[in-house]
C-alpha cells in the first residue's frame, strides 16, 4: 500500500439508495483507501441513520450534515421552494464548517446542489467536479407537469448557471467521449469511464437460450421499448426466453407484456443479489435505455462474457461496445432493429460466443486498477497545478 498523505472529500447526497453513482463512490473510495493510502471522506446531505447500501471500507470517514432534502418530496411547490432556499443556506454553512474542519487536498463534487456554491468554500482544497449523467439529460425536466416552454426555458438558464460554476472547477471528470463533445464551453474537461462494479472467475458459455436486461422499471431503461422488440424475436425463436432483473414498480410493463400474448416467454424479475449467476445463465444482453450517464450493466455483462445488443442512446454505449467485435449496436429507438440484432445473435452461435470471449477481454480497459491510476494521476496533477 502506498501512503501519499493526501486527503480526499466526496459529496454526494446519501450512500444508502442501490444505483450507480453511489457504488461507484463506494468502489473509488474503498480503493483510495485500501490500494493507495488515502484518507477519504464522504460527506452526506441525506439518510441519516441509514446503512451504505455497498459495502464501505471501516476507514472512510463519513460526515452526515443532516440537511433532509429528501423531507421536500411531495409537498406543495410553493412550500417546497421557500424549505429548500432554507436548506441550501444551511447546506452551503454546514458544508463550509465541514470541509474547514477536515482540511481535504481535494473535494469532488458529484454535481448535486453544493455545485452552487462548491467554489465559494473557504477550505482552500482543490475543487474537482464529476458528472453521473450526460448533459443532454442532466438537470432534465421532462417528467416534470410545467409545460413544456416553462420546462425548457428553466433548463437554458439553469445550464447557463451550471456552466458558470463548472468553469471555476480545477478539473471536470465526464464518462464518456461522446459526452464531452457536448461541454464546448469547457476547457477543463477531461474522461475517466466509470470501474467495472466486480470481478468475477465465472463466465457465461452464451449456450443457454435466455436473453437479460437489467435496470429500475423506469422510463429512463425503455423496457417499454425492448418488450415490443422482444415479441418479434418471440416470433422467430419461440424457444429463447427474456428475463428482465430490476426494482421498482412492474405492473405497467407487465400489463404491455400480457397485452402482447408474450408472458411465458418475458419474465419481469425482481432485483437479484446475485446479478453475476443471472448473467452467466444468460447468452445475450439488451440494453434498450433511453438515455444513460455510462451504462454500467454493459460491462457487467461484457465482464461475465455476456455480449451486448445496445441502443446507441446518449452516453455510453458507444464508448463500451466494439461493435460487431464484442457487441452489436442499434440505432437508438429502432424497435424492428434491436429485433434483428437479437435474432442475428441467436442465429449465429459461432459469432455470439466469439463476441462473448472478445467481451472478457475488451472490457478490462475498465478494471479498477487502471480507473483508479487515472484518478490518481488526475490528482496528483492537480496538486503539483496549486
Amino acid at each position: 500500500m502506498e501512503n501519499n498523505n493526501i486527503s480526499v472529500a466526496y459529496i454526494i447526497p446519501a450512500l444508502y439508495y442501490p444505483s450507480g453513482m453511489e457504488r461507484v463512490v463506494i468502489l473509488k473510495a474503498n480503493y483510495f483507501t485500501e490500494h493507495f493510502g488515502y484518507k477519504v471522506h464522504i460527506i452526506l446531505t441525506d439518510g441519516k441513520g441509514k446503512e451504505p447500501s455497498y459495502p464501505l471500507n471501516p476507514a472512510v470517514q463519513i460526515h452526515q450534515l443532516d440537511i433532509n432534502f429528501e423531507s421536500l418530496y411531495g409537498q406543495p411547490v410553493y412550500k417546497r421552494a421557500l424549505k429548500y432556499l432554507w436548506k441550501q443556506r444551511q447546506y452551503k454553512k454546514k458544508l463550509n464548517e465541514c470541509l474547514c474542519r477536515i482540511k481535504p487536498d481535494i473535494t469532488i463534487s458529484t454535481l448535486r446542489r453544493e455545485i452552487n456554491f462548491i467554489n465559494k468554500m473557504k477550505d482552500g482544497s482543490v475543487k474537482i467536479g464529476e458528472i453521473h449523467f450526460n448533459k443532454s439529460n442532466y438537470r432534465d425536466f421532462s417528467d416534470n407537469k410545467l409545460p413544456c416552454f416553462i420546462q425548457k426555458t428553466v433548463k437554458f438558464f439553469w445550464m447557463k448557471q451550471l456552466v458558470r460554476q463548472l468553469h471555476k472547477l480545477k478539473r471536470f471528470i465526464v464518462l464518456t467521449y461522446e459526452d464531452k463533445e457536448c461541454w464546448h464551453e469547457l476547457d477543463n474537461v477531461e474522461v475517466i469511464y466509470n470501474p467495472l462494479s466486480f470481478t468475477t472467475d465465472r463466465f457465461s458459455d452464451c449456450n443457454s437460450k435466455q436473453v437479460i436486461a437489467v435496470g429500475r422499471y423506469t422510463y429512463q431503461k425503455g423496457f417499454d421499448r425492448l418488450v415490443p422488440a422482444w415479441e418479434i424475436v418471440n416470433r422467430r425463436h419461440p424457444e429463447w426466453v427474456l428475463k428482465i432483473y430490476g426494482g421498482g414498480n412492474r405492473e405497467e410493463l407487465q400489463a404491455q407484456v400480457d397485452r402482447l400474448g408474450i408472458s411465458e416467454s418475458c419474465i419481469l424479475e425482481p432485483s437479484t443479489s446475485d446479478i453475476i449467476g443471472k448473467y452467466c445463465e444468460s447468452s445475450i444482453f439488451v440494453l434498450s435505455s433511453r438515455y444513460e450517464g455510462f451504462g454500467m450493466v454493459i460491462t457487467e455483462a461484457m465482464s461475465c462474457g455476456v455480449p451486448p445488443v445496445s441502443f446507441d442512446c446518449p452516453c455510453g454505449p458507444k464508448d463500451i461496445i466494439r461493435n460487431g467485435e464484442d457487441g452489436l449496436i442499434v440505432k437508438n429507438g429502432n424497435i424492428d432493429d434491436l429485433a434483428d440484432k437479437i435474432c442475428y445473435l441467436i442465429e449465429n452461435d459461432y459469432i455470439r460466443k466469439e463476441m462473448g470471449k472478445k467481451a472478457i477481454v475488451n472490457v478490462q480497459r475498465f478494471d479498477m486498477d487502471n480507473i483508479a491510476l487515472q484518478w490518481k494521476k488526475l490528482i496528483n496533477e492537480c496538486l503539483k497545478e496549486e
